[in-house]
């Protein structure tokens, strides 16, 4: 009884190289534990952006602000369109797609703070495009490879979270540092639950509240390092 009762909050685990089929619950789930978030995106966006005093910090508002606006609000259409329009198949394989890319910029797009308003090495500095340039690639691989090999795609995902990062810790002002590793810890925590679907009920669901709350702790660091008054390390660019 038990088991069965189960039924409606979690279906069976999906074969290889097959997409998990959502219950109505995790669908519903999966859709409100983003759409939440789309306006509390915006209105963050909008702070950093009044927060600027040059044309470059406005720039790199607008940057990070789109990415993670991007993220919650195509996670939503994409859910919203496989719940309430699965015949659609095709719409529902592009979202499916954009879903996926989206990821990859909005990893980009979280770094662009850290990498366009601190102080860089000669080297280092290659680091803020080269994030993009990942994030092509990452764009080039889903096109060409989507949803065939789900272990290359996450090691793409992981590869490009941590890569940067050596870059960031290595800056001679380290405020900030300890909140960006611990969003990174929330995600990785979360990774757990991004390929449990079909073993734990909600799994996905589960893996868009991480994703939400390692993204605040970013703004958070974002906000109070980056974007606050007490920004003397910040390099001004008009």
């Amino acid at each position: 009884m038990a088991s069965v009762g189960l039924q409606r909050f979690m279906n069976r685990r999906a074969s290889a190289n097959c997409r998990y089929q959502p219950t109505c619950y995790e669908h519903a789930a999966n859709c409100y534990t983003h759409a939440l978030l789309i306006a509390p995106a915006f209105i963050g966006m909008a702070l950093l952006y009044r927060l600027s005093d040059t044309s470059w910090e406005r720039l790199t508002a607008w940057v990070y602000g789109m990415g993670l606006c991007a993220l919650f609000l195509v996670s939503t259409v994409f859910h919203t369109i496989t719940w309430k329009k699965s015949h659609m198949r095709s719409m529902e394989h592009c979202f499916h797609v954009c879903d996926r890319v989206v990821i990859y910029f909005f990893i980009a797009a979280s770094y662009t703070p850290w990498l366009n308003l601190r102080e860089l090495g000669p080297l280092a500095a290659h680091m803020r495009w080269f994030v993009w340039f990942m994030a092509a690639a990452g764009t080039f691989y889903v096109f060409n490879y989507h949803e065939r090999y789900k272990v290359v795609e996450l090691a793409f995902y992981l590869t490009m979270g941590f890569f940067p990062a050596s870059v960031v810790a290595s800056m001679n002002n380290t405020e900030g540092l300890q909140e960006l590793a611990c969003g990174g810890l929330i995600y990785c925590l979360g990774v757990l639950f991004f390929k449990s679907d079909g073993i734990i009920p909600f799994a996905h669901a589960i893996w868009h509240v991480f994703v939400a709350l390692a993204a605040a702790v970013h703004y958070y660091a974002i906000w109070k390092y980056l974007y606050t008054p007490a920004k003397d390390d910040a390099p001004r660019r008009s």
